[in-house]
């Protein structure tokens, strides 16, 4: 019998039978005897080398642990620039909305109701140090990260009701009644650790003393908060397997880190770093009039990945209490002038987000809520405004003066039933407190942009106070949910599941280290957050992430910026890369150095 949904072949005896992907919905979409994934190049030289650079710093080598969560050093493990030393039992497509495919585990198998997986170990994969890995280090593995890791790591047991060796090389998980369909996946992607060098003991301690992986590198130097290069595992044992073909080129990878981005763009225009990914369309037009630009030595190049818009904007901080009336973070909303910044910061290139999943069929903006979607929805329809319910909310469109009468009206209303009055100019509450908080920001582009934000708000009598703090204390501040408003963004994939409840759900909103930078904690959500992980066919994972992006949006939690469908790389003419763009945009690990070729 075939279950095409979860692609897994089940016989006659109810045995699961082996197979060589997972995909969240449907089925993988490459066969069990693919070579490459479709954009990755498995002609690519071997060779040469390349230099990233990153803001920041760092003080650990270990990215499981909290101490390292925001300032490891970056490589290890890594999803821009690849695992370079640790890996998974299985690894994600980046051209299909969430497929794995195998890399330690060679195979795996599992009923169609997702109740257990088991994965079959390849008898090839090797630690750096030649030692297999084996069923006992992913049992290891799951068991120190359980004890000691961070989130999320630290919870992926707490839906296995069963962890056991099956035979020398295989490792069978149990899944309690709360485990969702997405889970299976999310254990698929856990990072496997070598038993025979870990002490449980010392692991959360672990700082700078290099760490064994599987991956096809080894550290080689290191210069704490300054330097980490990688050097190629000439023994690496997954170089042939199908996911790996093409991947992983260089011989050598080097990660340098700078204060301030300004200082690591300078690094790439002398030369000292190889690739800088442009997230600014006026630092992209106006900041590449240099010789290496004119002379050819750089290439400027712009990728379309096929993705939803994301989410970027102020994060209000509901655990403070200003901002748990919802009239509040609406009226604070409605004075952010979109048209303004677009127009005086950015030369009207950005178009304002209206929606987590805009420019998807995931998103709910424009789209009038399905029965199905209500009644998932439930009670909290009664507090949402009529036109989230008929799709025809849009956000206000002002005049771009900065002091649009009609808007600052609407949010002075709002503020007014919310309890604040304006008295001599400042807005306060009854007991004559002017409302005020701090904005944190990490760099001066954010800066820029909450300083805008600061002078809309003064028209309104709100005293918005921003703070620029270094790279260090913003990790510090933001994992500890120390800040009144934070500049975040929030990633969208087709595929959305256990990442939402980090950052929407109620068990998040107490963790240090998790996502939930706005605090939220409502059991409606909670419920949609648990329809969305559960969901087994499409029309119903649909139905939840719409009703998940509506319920957002009306409750003011982020104020909606802006976003833009390109992404812009410069870099050296040698860095050569595959034509074919993936879903998920370009793709860093399948580049190579095209000087390589003549070597």
């Amino acid at each position: 019998m075939l279950f095409t949904g979860a692609g897994i072949l089940t016989g006659a005896s109810g045995r699961a039978e082996p197979v060589h992907g997972l995909a969240m919905h449907g089925s993988p979409a490459l066969p069990a005897d693919f070579d490459h994934l479709p954009y990755a190049d498995p002609k690519a030289p071997d060779g040469g080398s390349i230099t990233y650079g990153v803001v920041g710093t760092f003080d650990s080598l270990n990215p499981f642990v909290l101490k390292g969560m925001r300032t490891t050093a970056r490589g290890l493990w890594d999803p821009q620039f690849g695992n370079l030393v640790f890996e998974s039992l299985m690894m994600r497509s980046a051209d299909e909305p969430f497929t794995l495919y195998g890399l330690l585990a060679k195979s795996i198998e599992m009923d169609a109701d997702r109740t257990f997986m088991q994965f079959n170990l390849d008898s090839r994969a090797r630690w750096s140090d030649g030692k297999p890995v084996t069923a006992d280090d992913v049992i290891f593995s799951f068991e120190l990260l359980r004890d000691h890791g961070r989130p999320p790591f630290s919870n992926r047991l707490k839906k296995v009701e069963k962890m056991e060796k099956v035979g020398d090389n295989s490792v069978r998980f149990t899944f309690t009644k709360d485990a969702d369909r997405e889970f299976p996946l999310l254990l698929a992607m856990s990072p496997i650790l070598p038993k025979h060098l870990i002490d449980p003991k010392t692991f959360e301690q672990s700082g700078l003393a290099p760490m064994i992986g599987s991956g096809p590198y080894v550290i080689d130097t290191v210069k704490p908060g300054e330097k980490i290069v990688y050097k190629r595992n000439p023994d690496y044992w997954g170089k042939n397997i199908p996911a790996m073909r093409g991947l992983a080129n260089y011989d050598r990878v080097t990660v340098n880190y700078y204060l301030q981005d300004q200082t690591l763009f300078e690094a790439f225009k002398k030369g000292d770093v190889d690739l800088y990914a442009d997230g600014s369309p006026t630092h992209w037009r106006d900041s590449y009039n240099f010789p290496a630009v004119r002379n050819g030595e750089i290439v400027r190049e712009e990728f379309k990945p096929k993705l939803p818009s994301g989410m970027f904007g102020f994060v209000f901080n509901t655990r403070r209490p200003l901002f748990q009336d919802q009239r509040v973070r609406e009226a604070l909303t409605l004075a952010f002038d979109f048209e303004w910044v677009d127009r005086n910061l950015f030369g009207e290139v950005y178009d304002r987000t209206e929606s987590f999943w805009q420019n998807s069929d995931l998103s709910s903006y424009g789209r009038p809520a399905s029965p199905q979607e209500l009644a998932l929805i439930g009670d909290m329809k009664k507090a949402m405004e009529p036109a989230f319910i008929d799709g025809s909310y849009k956000l206000p469109v002002t005049d771009g003066s900065g002091r649009d009468r009609k808007v600052l009206r609407h949010a002075v209303d709002l503020l007014k039933a919310a309890g604040y009055t304006i008295r001599n100019g400042s807005m306060v509450d009854v007991h004559g407190r002017q409302l005020a908080f701090e904005i944190m920001t990490q760099n001066p582009d954010q800066e820029k942009i909450a300083l805008a934000y600061q002078r809309f708000l003064t028209a309104l009598g709100v005293d918005a106070a921003v703070r620029t703090v270094d790279d260090s204390s913003y990790q510090q501040r933001s994992q500890s949910f120390d800040y009144d408003v934070i500049l975040k963004s929030f990633p969208s994939s087709l595929s959305p599941g256990i990442e939402q409840v980090g950052r929407w759900g109620s068990q998040s909103r107490d963790i240090k280290g998790t996502d939930s930078f706005a605090g939220v904690a409502d059991p409606g959500i909670d419920r949609i957050l648990n329809a969305i992980v559960s969901a087994r066919g499409q029309e119903d994972f649909v139905t939840a992430v719409r009703a998940l992006d509506r319920v957002l949006m009306s409750r003011y939690y982020v104020v909606p910026l802006y976003h833009i469908a390109q992404q812009w790389v410069a870099h050296r003419k040698n860095l050569m890369h595959p034509p074919v763009t993936p879903l998920y945009g370009y793709s860093l690990p399948t580049w190579w150095d095209g000087t390589a070729q003549a070597q």
